[in-house]
C-alpha cells in the first residue's frame, strides 16, 4: 500500500526534494522534521524508496464502522504505529518505546520534536522527549528534516487538500554517540533537543519562537475567546443603547 500511495501523491502533488543523498541505503536512524499539516506523515514516505515508521494517536486504529477500518488499513499500510495517548506520561513512554523498537530492528523512525503541529507556521521549541530519548538510548544518528509548504496545502481543519508543490529539504546526520546512555540527564536531552531543532530550523527557514507549541496553541484559543467575548459584550451594550433609545 506504501508504494501505490506514495505514487500517488507524486505524481498528483510533484513534490520536491533536497537531500535524498543523506538517507542511507540501510541500518536505522531517526529522521526528526517540523510540523506543518497533517499531511506531512504521508509526503515524506513518500519521496523515499525505505519505510518510515511514525506514531499515530490509538483512535485512528480501533474507530468503529467502515469509516474507521478503511482508516487503520490506511494507517498501517503508510507505516503508522498506534500508540494510546489517554494518559501523558504513559503516551510518551509508549512512543519512546517504539521508536527504540523500530530503531533495533535497523529501520527509519520518524518523529516530530514539536510534539504537535504548528498553529501559524513557525517552527516551535522541540520537546526533550521522544526524539533524544531514542537518539542516546540507541545510538541511532539523527537527520533533520524540513517539510516545505505543506501546511499551504491542508491547513488545519480542511478536508479536501489544494493541489500544489511542496517541498522537502533534508539534512546530514547528526550524530550524538558521545551521549550514548545518558537519556536519563534532563540537560543533555535539552541540548541535543535545540541542536536538532536549530539544524531544522535552517533547512526549513521558519521563523523560531522559543515556547512550545502547545502552549502557542492556548495562547491562540484564548486570544480567539477573548476577542469573541468582547464582540459579544460590544454587541449586548448595543442593544441595551437601542432599547434605550427606543
Amino acid at each position: 500500500m506504501k508504494f501505490s500511495i506514495g505514487g500517488s501523491l507524486k505524481l498528483a502533488f510533484r513534490p520536491w526534494v533536497e537531500g535524498l543523498e543523506n538517507i542511507p541505503a540501510e541500518g536505522p536512524a531517526i529522521l526528526a522534521s517540523n510540523h506543518l499539516s497533517f499531511s506531512d506523515s504521508f509526503f515524506l514516505p513518500a519521496v523515499l524508496d525505505r519505510k518510515v515508521t511514525f506514531i499515530a494517536k490509538a483512535e485512528y486504529f480501533t474507530s468503529p464502522g467502515v469509516k474507521g477500518k478503511l482508516t487503520a488499513a490506511f494507517f498501517k499500510g503508510v507505516g503508522q504505529l498506534p500508540v494510546d495517548r489517554s494518559g501523558a506520561r504513559g503516551a510518551g513512554e509508549a512512543a519512546i518505546k517504539s521508536g527504540i523498537d523500530v530503531i533495533e530492528r535497523g529501520e527509519l523512525f520518524g518523529i516530530y520534536p514539536e510534539g504537535t503541529r504548528s498553529p501559524d507556521g513557525r517552527l516551535y521549541r522541540g520537546k526533550p522527549g521522544g526524539l533524544a530519548r531514542v537518539a542516546l538510548a540507541t545510538g541511532a544518528p539523527v537527520i533533520p528534516v524540513a517539510m516545505i509548504d505543506t501546511e499551504k496545502i491542508q491547513p488545519p481543519g480542511k478536508v479536501v487538500p489544494k493541489l500544489m508543490r511542496p517541498g522537502i529539504r533534508i539534512g546530514k546526520p547528526l550524530d550524538f554517540s558521545r551521549y550514548h546512555g545518558m537519556d536519563g540527564d534532563r540537560f543533555i536531552l535539552r541540548s541535543v533537543t535545540d541542536e536538532v531543532m536549530y539544524e531544522i530550523m535552517k533547512l526549513s527557514g521558519q521563523e523560531y519562537v522559543d515556547i512550545y507549541a502547545t502552549a502557542a496553541k492556548r495562547q491562540i484559543a484564548d486570544a480567539e475567546k477573548a476577542e469573541k467575548a468582547e464582540k459579544s459584550d460590544k454587541a449586548g451594550k448595543g442593544e441595551q443603547q437601542d432599547r434605550v433609545a427606543e
